[in-house]
C-alpha cells in the first residue's frame, strides 16, 4: 500500500499555474451574482449619491452593465410596491441596501433587512412592498439582462396587458 498523499503526489498547486482555472473576469454563477451584490452594497460611496425618493412611483436608476447582465438601484418611500411580477427569463438578485422591505409570494410573506438577499428564477411570482414606516433602498441585478416583467393578478395569473419593463 502506498502512503503518499495525494498532495505529495500532486505537489503544490499554486506552483502549477497551468492548472489553475483563469479568474473570471465578470459573474457566471449564482453565487458570484449574490458575491457581486454584496460587494456592491458594501460600497455605499458609489450608489448612495445617486439615491432619489419619488413620492408618484418607485424610482429607479440603471447602476452598471456587464457581459449579459445589469444591475439596478431602487428607492421605495413608504407603501410604494412593485405588483406581483415575474422577470420573465431572467433570473436575479435583490439585496436590501436600507430600510425594510417584505417580500411576497405563494409560499408566505418574509421581511428583508438591510443585508438580506433574495435570489429567484426565471418565472418566480413575487411582490415587493415598503411596509415600512422609512424610505427604502434596493440593490438588483438580473441576468440575462431584464427585458420583460409580466404583471400577475393577486392570485399570480399573468395580466397579459401590462408588460411594462420596470425592475423589481
Amino acid at each position: 500500500m502506498n502512503s503518499d498523499s495525494d498532495l505529495q503526489i500532486a505537489g503544490d498547486l499554486l506552483e502549477v499555474p497551468h492548472l489553475l482555472q483563469p479568474a473570471r473576469e465578470h459573474p457566471a454563477t449564482v453565487a458570484e451574482f449574490a458575491g457581486l451584490a454584496r460587494a456592491l452594497a458594501a460600497d455605499r460611496a458609489q450608489w448612495a449619491p445617486l439615491v432619489q425618493y419619488d413620492a408618484t412611483s418607485r424610482w429607479y436608476h440603471r447602476l452598471s452593465t456587464g457581459p449579459g447582465y445589469e444591475v439596478w438601484l431602487l428607492s421605495w418611500v413608504p407603501g410604494q410596491s412593485s405588483g406581483s411580477h415575474d422577470h420573465g427569463r431572467s433570473s436575479g438578485v435583490l439585496t436590501v441596501l436600507a430600510g425594510e422591505l417584505t417580500e411576497r409570494s405563494e409560499s408566505g410573506s418574509r421581511a428583508l433587512a438591510p443585508g438580506a438577499q433574495r435570489v429567484f428564477a426565471p418565472g418566480y411570482v413575487h411582490e415587493v412592498v415598503n411596509d415600512a414606516i422609512e424610505p427604502a433602498v434596493s440593490l438588483h441585478i438580473y441576468y440575462p439582462g431584464l427585458t420583460e416583467m409580466p404583471m400577475h393578478s393577486a392570485r399570480c395569473a399573468p395580466a397579459a396587458q401590462d408588460q411594462d419593463v420596470v425592475p423589481a
